[in-house]
């Protein structure tokens, strides 16, 4: 697969609440570095980070730009409220090796506090 279709699949199984399918996308020893927080390494590790943010808040990935270069792939999004953020994918034979977001972590709080 090719990263930007690794990508899509990815923003499919985000917008389900699918941790199962979203590590099923990720290499064994993947590190998912969401640059706010400190970075997540392993499959299951990286499975129960999805569950925990999954059970704690409803998001939802709109695409706005997905741009492919090697083995990279760039996906700029936004949520249906108009939080913004991008994320950069390492893809390794079709499995996301390293994974890097960038987003506003206290502008997300405050949208979903409880």
């Amino acid at each position: 697969m090719t990263p930007k279709s690794v990508v899509r699949k990815w923003i499919a199984a985000f917008n389900h609440a699918d941790a199962a399918a979203l590590a099923a996308l990720y290499a064994d020893n993947a590190i998912h570095h969401p640059v706010a927080n400190e970075p997540i390494e392993g499959v299951g590790a990286i499975r129960a980070m999805f569950e925990a943010e999954f059970a704690a808040a409803q998001m939802e990935y709109v695409p706005e730009n997905l741009f492919e270069d090697g083995e990279w792939a760039i996906l700029e999004w936004r949520d249906p409220t108009g939080f913004r953020g991008s994320g950069f994918f390492h893809v390794i034979d079709g499995k996301i090796a390293h994974q890097r977001g960038y987003w506003d972590r206290l502008s997300f709080e405050k949208l979903h506090k409880a």
